[in-house]
This record gives C-alpha cells, sequence and structure tokens, in this order.
C-alpha cells in the first residue's frame, strides 16, 4: 500500500510517498480502509520533531512514528479476533493521536476502543475533519469553558479547524462571540455567525480594551499578563496550541493569576476521541459542519503540512486517499 512516510526530522518537504506492506490488525484491532484524512498541527509538529516536547515521547534524534496522521475516516475491512463492537463494512472515524498515528496511507490498524461510527448522513470527507479539531473545541467551550448563556466569547485563530467548528458549537448558546485570524478569511468567518471579526495584522484584542468571559487561544502569541487583562472577573483563559515558551509561561504564571484572582488561565490537554460521541449527534443534526479547504489529493500531503504550517489554509485541510 502507498503511504507518507516519515524517516527523519525536518521540513515536511523531507516526507516520502512509499509503499510498505499491509497492516494485519491485532485481536484487538481493525483494519480500516482510509477514504479520507486531515491534516492538524499534531502533524506539523510531529514531522518537525518541533516543541522539542515531541521528542521526548517519539524519539529524540530519529522519529518512532513512521506514517503520520491523526484524523481519518473509513471502512472497515477485516477484524481481530475479540473485536465485538464493530464488523466488516462499518464506517467509522476517529482520532489516531494516542494510538501510533499512521492516518496518512491505504490503510490502517486501529484498536476497537479508539472507534467510532460515523454518522450516515454526512461525507468521509467531512467525518475526517471533524475528530481533532472539534473535540478540542468541544473540550475547551463546552467541558473545560463552562460556556453559559449570556457571556462573550473570543476565539484567536478563529479561521482554522477549531474555530470554524467552535462557533457551530456555541450556536446552541445565546452567547456573543468574537473571533481573531487573518484578513483573508474574515469573510468567511462572517458567514459562519461571528459576531465581530478582527484582522490579527492590524488589531490586537488584548490591547483594545474589551473583556471577555472565556477566551479560546489556538496561538498563544502574547503573553500570560495580556490575557489575564483581557478576561473579565470570573473570567476563563484556555489555550490548545502555541509555542512551548508561551504555553509553559501560561501553565506556570496562568496557576499564579488564578490564586490572586478569580481569573482562570489554563492549558488545555487533548483527550483524544473522549465525547467523539456528542460531536456525532451534532453532526447527525445537522449542527456542525467542517468548513472545507480541499479535498486534495494525496501526494500532496507533503506541501499540504507546510501550508498548513503557515496558516493559509481555511477550515479544515482533507485529502482523499480512496473515492
Amino acid at each position: 500500500m502507498k503511504a507518507i512516510l516519515l524517516e527523519e526530522y525536518g521540513l515536511p518537504g523531507t516526507l516520502e510517498v512509499g509503499d510498505v506492506a499491509k497492516p494485519i490488525p491485532k485481536d484487538d484491532e481493525v483494519l480500516v480502509k482510509v477514504h479520507s484524512a486531515s491534516i492538524n498541527d499534531w502533524d506539523w509538529g510531529i514531522v518537525r520533531g518541533k516543541p522539542f516536547v515531541i521528542r521526548l515521547f517519539f524519539g529524540l534524534k530519529k522519529p518512532k512514528i513512521r506514517i503520520p496522521g491523526v484524523d481519518v475516516s473509513g471502512e472497515i475491512e477485516a477484524v481481530g479476533g475479540n473485536v465485538s463492537s464493530f464488523k466488516i463494512g462499518d464506517e467509522i472515524y476517529c482520532d489516531l493521536s494516542e494510538c501510533g498515528c499512521g492516518g496518512f496511507a491505504e490503510y490502517v490498524c486501529i484498536p476497537e476502543k479508539n472507534l467510532s461510527k460515523k454518522p450516515s448522513n454526512i461525507s468521509h470527507n467531512n467525518a475526517a475533519a471533524l475528530p481533532h479539531a472539534g473535540l478540542l473545541a468541544h473540550q475547551g467551550l463546552v467541558e473545560k469553558g463552562k460556556v453559559k448563556s449570556g457571556q462573550h466569547i473570543l476565539i484567536n485563530g478563529a479561521g482554522g479547524g477549531v474555530g470554524t467548528l467552535g462557533i457551530q458549537i456555541l450556536k446552541s448558546y445565546s452567547v456573543k462571540v468574537s473571533g481573531v485570524d487573518s484578513h483573508e478569511k474574515l469573510d468567511m468567518m462572517r458567514s459562519l455567525g461571528f459576531d465581530n471579526v478582527m484582522d490579527y495584522k492590524k488589531e490586537d484584542f488584548t490591547d483594545t480594551g474589551e473583556k471577555y468571559d472565556l477566551i479560546l487561544d489556538t496561538k498563544s502569541n502574547r503573553s500570560v499578563f495580556k490575557y489575564a487583562r483581557s478576561l473579565k472577573k470570573n473570567g476563563t483563559y484556555i489555550t490548545i496550541g502555541g509555542s512551548m515558551y508561551r504555553l509553559l509561561g501560561i501553565a506556570l504564571m496562568g496557576s499564579l493569576i488564578s490564586l490572586f484572582t478569580r481569573k482562570k488561565l489554563s492549558v488545555l490537554f487533548h483527550q483524544p476521541n473522549k465525547g467523539l460521541d456528542q460531536i456525532s449527534k451534532l453532526a447527525k443534526k445537522g449542527q456542525i459542519k467542517p468548513v472545507i479547504d480541499g479535498p486534495y489529493e494525496f501526494e500532496k500531503i507533503p506541501e499540504l503540512i507546510q501550508y498548513f504550517g503557515e496558516g493559509r489554509h481555511v477550515g479544515k485541510i482533507v485529502v482523499e486517499i480512496h473515492t
């Protein structure tokens, strides 16, 4: 089968399209024919080996993960002897980040415990765009952020997968939502329902004087003190991404600020597939639909990871592997 091979850390251009043996499922696994995959910050980090903490988990000098890719949607082609909840022919989708990745390939073996059945009313392309970004949005805004009606919420980096799904999740609440991203994405953000949009190149939301009940940050490109200043009394700031330097500062100083004020600042540690059933319910009801950048061809994955890293994508980058 063909796969994207990660032989060494570096820029995405070092990735190779190669042929590897088709995997065989273990007793607790299924073999999935991958129809679609999407690209995430997780892929951008693993390919480059940055931030350095990635190398502590996935190999200091040489990556232990040979095939990257975490978000997939596909069809079960074979099942292991102990699998009981799924059968051949079932359509599934999931996040592979806690079970070795491998999504950028024609086939992948996935433990039964990581699987969710794909909602029948959505395509594989849409399903592949949901697990990682959809759960980051849900875990950040609903589970950890405890969103409430009447709040003013801001999403920084709102034109990517998390922001475009987050605004749709928030539609079931009576809230005001502001979004920050590049000028090229602002019209799309308005069309999704953002009440106020800001071009980060022209306006620093931490300097406007506006205060928010809840901030979900995908960038973490300001000091923790600026974020604290932008929160209302009892406000909450949650980051899901950014440089390791900024994340450490938020984790350490955010705890101190939280001790002496009524403001909460913290880093969200993503829990893969936790709550994916809730995302499935929203998709079945038509309450969330990902904004798709693509779909693109399999061979373009290396350049698409670079495209993602440069922040030029809109919504979720999706690749069709089996059509």
